[in-house]
């Protein structure tokens, strides 16, 4: 019988976030496949959890994925973690959990702290409806191709960035999004924890007076929805053609011009118009 590959949540700062449930269930599997062992391995240490562990990323996914599926058809329960939050979110897990539903094995969560879902939290902004996007594209082209497909989406935005890449982001951002409410958030849960809400403009010249530092996640504002086309009737209609004609209009132009208004043909109203009079 094949075993249970958990989906286990980690602190993204703060240690204390670590649930009851997520230190039990690595105290309990027969391995641990993490994006870094070395980080993964502090946090083991410090919930004094002794456990064999996989490297597993995104060079070596094919090789390593193979090698924890076969693993778990043995037999064995492994875990998979992150270096921080939830794995299989902009992260290589997502590809492991696709090999586990391939080959009818279990797959289990272990709930724990987002980045993206806390910064949302605390935006400021709609948290309603959003979009998730993580990482932009590092490529100049890629990246204003990735904004402008964004530009008219009305839901809330969220991003992950770079310190190094950050700059350049909000440049880009400003450029295809306009000047929109943006909230910058780092250093989450930990003693740093900054949230900055301001707009595009206010981010960039705060950027030009400091460095970033620590990893971003950036929730924008999402499109201002297009006010909706005020419908009409098509009594309603020839009534304003019948208002303009009193007003001394031409009932032919008053016609033309009520059907550029209501998107109804010229000819319809113009005889709806006459039927009236």
């Amino acid at each position: 019988m094949a075993g249970i590959l958990y989906v286990v949540g980690t602190p993204i700062g703060n240690l204390e976030d670590m649930s009851v449930r997520a230190v039990r269930t690595l105290q309990e599997v027969d391995f641990i496949a993490a994006e870094d062992t070395r980080v993964t391995l502090k946090l083991l240490n410090h919930f004094d959890i002794k456990k064999p562990m996989v490297s597993y990323h995104d060079h070596n996914i094919r090789e390593k994925g193979e090698v924890i599926i076969a693993k778990l058809l043995s037999g064995e329960n492994g875990a998979i973690v992150t270096d921080a939050g939830m794995p299989c979110i902009s992260d290589p897990g997502e590809d492991l959990v696709r090999l586990c539903a391939q080959n009818d094995i279990i797959v289990q969560v272990v709930p724990g702290p987002s980045a993206a879902i806390s910064a949302l939290a605390l935006s400021g902004l709609n948290t309603s409806k959003f979009v998730f996007e993580g990482f932009l594209t590092t490529n100049k082209s890629g990246r204003m191709e990735n904004l402008e497909a964004l530009k008219n989406e009305p839901r809330t935005l969220i991003f992950y960035e770079a310190p190094h890449k950050l700059k350049d982001t909000l440049a880009d951002m400003r450029k295809v999004l306009g000047n929109r409410k943006i909230s910058l958030c780092r250093e989450l849960t930990k003693i740093h924890e900054e949230v900055d809400r301001t707009d595009l403009d206010g981010a960039i010249a705060e950027y030009e007076e400091r460095n970033p530092k620590g990893e971003y996640v950036l929730i924008v504002e999402g499109a201002p929805e297009e006010a909706g086309e005020v419908s009409f009737t098509l009594e309603q209609a020839i009534d304003m053609v019948l208002s303009l004609s009193a007003k001394g209009t031409p009932l032919s132009s008053a016609a033309k011009d009520v059907a550029k208004q209501t998107g109804f043909k010229k000819g319809e109203l113009y005889k709806g118009a006459l039927d009236r009079e």
